[in-house]
């Protein structure tokens, strides 16, 4: 079980050490510019880099889940490149925001179509067990055939 699984849990560590990092960033800012929790607004310097890790935060939990499911249904080596490709893209994000608040957009927008393509092979392998499980019809078979 373990050998179908390593490189999405390898991807999942990845990812909750990049939003450790994220975390870190936003406490070093804290003191940068001297705004004691739960303030949230300050220079814009803070309020960006502030957002870039609110807004990553927000969308971890919906990159797990079809890391996971795309990893499990359809094929753990693809899902496991897509998340390096959406951890990366996360960070050229973040990095771009931390800049100037127009350095985020192509970043933002290259990890929203990788979490597409992670939501259509998710599907796709979720449609195929279903098919294959509770119809008995091998896509995959009649593709090859």
């Amino acid at each position: 079980m373990l050998d179908q699984i390593h490189w999405l849990a390898a991807v999942t560590v990845l990812g909750v050490l990049e939003q450790a990092y994220f975390f870190l960033q936003v406490i070093y800012a804290r003191r940068l510019f001297g705004i004691s929790p739960p303030k949230i607004s300050g220079p814009p310097e803070f309020e960006r880099i502030f957002r870039a890790q609110v807004n990553s935060s927000e969308y971890f939990p919906i990159f797990l889940a079809l890391l996971w499911q795309a990893g499990l249904f359809f094929h753990q080596g693809l899902a496991a490149a897509l998340g390096l490709l959406y951890l990366y893209a996360r960070y050229c994000y973040f990095m771009g925001y931390k800049a100037s608040s127009s350095e985020r957009l192509a970043p933002i927008y290259f990890s929203g179509g990788v979490l597409w393509i992670l939501v259509a092979v998710s599907a796709l392998g979720i449609l195929h067990f279903f098919l294959s499980h509770y119809v008995g019809l091998n896509v995959l078979q009649l593709l090859t055939a």
